[in-house]
């Protein structure tokens, strides 16, 4: 019965969203208030009744109820009770669920916390948000419907994908979902403004909290499957330039440039077209990876769908939304008034240069990742491009970006001095230097001569930001209490954004360490048998039997060693999943420091040793550390004053009161 319930609370979350995507704005062109007010009962009771459908597709794998197509598919009895929750969004169907309830979840959250936009934006943007959620809540009921049953019942399931078995696919999928979706405030936003025809400073400081929640999410989204493949998958890498992994990066670089954009436009009023169109083509991106993942166009470990005609229907929202979205941006541009002037040398300049870069970075990942699929399509032939390419262009691009951050964060709004900068910057220069000098005396052999360069880089990142709050704080030229008293009252989005750039010289460190100096041995080890690696010796104790809830395992345990100090015991292992028959490997990882090793152990080998793969990763910790600053940077700066939804009407009554007050 919960299941029909589901069904049908999905078919009612279709008309209202249907009803909400035409009365609001039907109400805009008439001017009837009362018509604009749907837009907000309607969100809420369409994110009641999407959350109703999870809620009865997450019963079904609870309760292993195995007349529902879906959970025969991707479930099992004997699954442990986190994966059956898991398991929920771990295919098609119920992952298209999970982004439809969060892309109501953030239409409902635009109803509840958007009362101090003007009525007929706020009643625009629900309207463009019902927009979305009504082709998605279409596509589920006709494609990829959730709730099919299957009678009579199998006795049992064939249990999840075994790689998706894992707390990683607990935490990875939602954030990237909130992150991917969360982008689609941003364009209903921008959309609305065009159908309204005004942007203002106002415009961008209600959509700066929303871009700024997505990038925080998407930003956590994408560190979390990088470290969940780097241990789940078994080969030791942190990135591979999968087109999945790609698809989830693009919109990442578009929604870094739109939220500095934004900042801009907040404060100067400046780079209108620019802002709107940057919303736009974030989402855009964002769409576009839904289609590379759902349309069966990509063979990945990501990816779900491979029926050509959930490709073709996501392939047409695609063309609507994105091309709609541009053709009314290309209708209103010329509508738009440029805004402030600044000179080249000054923030606005810097942030610009910022995003040009940024944007040419995401050109290269796009082409890089759609060239391939697009030359198969064309011709049939198939390339392929891998990490070498994206390596050559999205490196080359992005230095000037790396290198230039400490310098725009120093530099005057509207007119900079690059002079008085540079003498700012300078004890920030000689600790990168200090840091090249440090990396080159105890780098170990081999490894790229440059890389000592890349970890200066790193510092020059890490130090460059910091001296700017050092020199707004008068650090070491006032007095302690009073330099205290000039932190304490500094704005939050301050110290989020140092964090935030903060967070990227700590992950450029940790890339270029691991990249430069990793060692790697792959060999046969018998019980008994010791293998050595960067000063480490692991001893292999031999392997063991073991049974899980629903797998076998061949265990291998290690004993680590260095300079014959034990420092841990490690234990990898090749697991057998019962249901799909499908092995896994588990590897075993040991920290010390901000390093590992890293241990995947193979099949058996002739005379009764077993094949095993074994790493030792100097700092690559600080990639995934890199990335929770960068996250703690931005909860940082969402939790400023100035940067909550609400702000401008509050900030305007202040100023009224305090007029009154004075007079």
């Amino acid at each position: 019965m919960m299941t029909e319930i589901g069904h049908f609370a999905l078919v009612l979350a279709l008309g209202v969203a249907i009803v909400q995507s035409i009365v609001p704005l039907w109400g805009l062109r008439t001017g009837d208030t009362a018509m604009m007010a749907v837009g907000r009962p309607a969100s809420l009771v369409q994110f009641a009744l999407v959350a109703l459908a999870f809620a009865a597709l997450t019963k079904a794998y609870v309760t292993s109820d195995f007349s529902v197509v879906n959970a025969v598919e991707n479930s099992h009895s004997a699954k442990p009770l986190l994966y059956k929750f898991t398991g929920v969004w771990g295919n098609h169907e119920g992952s298209m669920l999970l982004w439809v309830l969060i892309l109501v979840f953030f239409s409902a959250l635009v109803a509840v916390f958007g009362r101090s936009i003007p009525r007929t934006l706020h009643a625009a943007v629900l309207s463009v948000q019902a927009w979305v959620s009504s082709a998605f809540l279409l596509f589920i009921i006709l494609t990829s419907n959730p709730f099919v049953r299957e009678l009579p019942a199998p006795l049992e399931g064939k249990d999840l994908n075994p790689v998706l078995q894992d707390i990683g696919l607990a935490i990875h999928p939602p954030l990237l979902y909130l992150g991917y979706v969360g982008f689609s405030v941003a364009f209903a936003f921008a959309v609305a403004a065009l159908i309204e025809g005004r942007i203002d400073a106002a415009w961008a400081r209600w959509v700066r909290p929303w871009t700024l929640t997505a990038w925080i999410f998407l930003t956590a989204g994408i560190a979390m499957g990088s470290y969940w493949a780097y241990y789940e998958l078994g080969w030791g890498g942190w990135w591979y330039w999968d087109p999945v992994e790609n698809a989830s990066f693009m919109p990442w670089l578009a929604g870094t440039a739109l939220l500095h954009s934004a900042s801009v436009m907040e404060k100067r009023n400046a780079l209108k077209i620019w802002t709107v169109l940057l919303a736009i083509l974030t989402f855009s991106l964002s769409l576009l990876g839904t289609f590379l993942v759902r349309s069966g166009v990509l063979t990945s470990v990501h990816s779900f769908a491979s029926d050509p005609t959930r490709g073709v229907f996501i392939l047409t929202i695609l063309v609507i939304f994105i091309g709609g979205a541009l053709l009314l941006f290309a209708w209103r541009a010329g509508t738009l008034t440029r805004g402030g002037f600044f000179a080249p040398i000054s923030r606005e300049g810097a942030l610009v240069f910022n995003n040009l870069i940024l944007c040419a970075a995401c050109a290269a990942v796009f082409v890089g990742t759609l060239y391939p699929l697009a030359l198969e399509a064309i011709t049939g032939q198939k390339i392929s491009v891998g990490a070498p390419f994206f390596d050559a262009t999205f490196g080359k691009l992005i230095l000037p970006v790396l290198v230039a951050i400490p310098f725009g964060q120093f530099l005057a709004w509207k007119r900079g001095d690059i002079r008085a900068v540079s003498q700012r910057l300078t004890i920030a220069f000689g600790l990168a230097v200090a840091a090249v000098a440090v990396a080159w005396v105890l780098a170990p052999g081999g490894g790229s001569k440059l890389a000592p360069f890349g970890i200066g880089l790193g510092a020059w990142l890490i130090f460059g930001p910091a001296s700017e709050l050092a020199f707004r704080v008068r650090l070491f030229r006032a007095a302690p209490g009073d330099t205290l008293r000039r932190a304490a009252g500094l704005p939050r989005s301050a110290w989020g954004t140092m964090f935030a750039h903060m967070g990227v010289g700590v992950m450029v460190i940790g890339i270029v360490a691991v990249s430069a100096w990793q060692s790697e041995r792959i060999l046969v080890v018998k019980p008994g048998e010791t293998a050595e690696i960067a000063g480490y010796s692991l001893l292999y104790k031999g392997s063991e039997a073991r049974r899980g809830p629903n797998y076998t395992a061949t265990v291998g345990r290690f004993e680590v060693t260095l300079a014959g100090r034990p420092v841990g015991t490690m234990e990898s292992a090749k697991r057998l999943y019962t249901a799909r028959r499908m092995p896994t490997t588990e590897a075993a990882i040991l920290t010390r420091g901000f390093s590992q090793i890293y241990v995947s152990m193979g099949d058996p080998a002739n005379g009764g040793g077993r094949t095993v793969r074994i790493y030792h990763k100097p700092f690559v910790t600080l990639i995934w550390l890199g990335a929770l600053v960068m996250v703690f940077g931005g909860l940082l700066s969402l939790s400023d004053r100035r940067l909550r939804v609400g702000a401008p009407r509050l900030a305007r009554r202040s100023r009224l009161r305090a007029t009154g007050e004075a007079a």
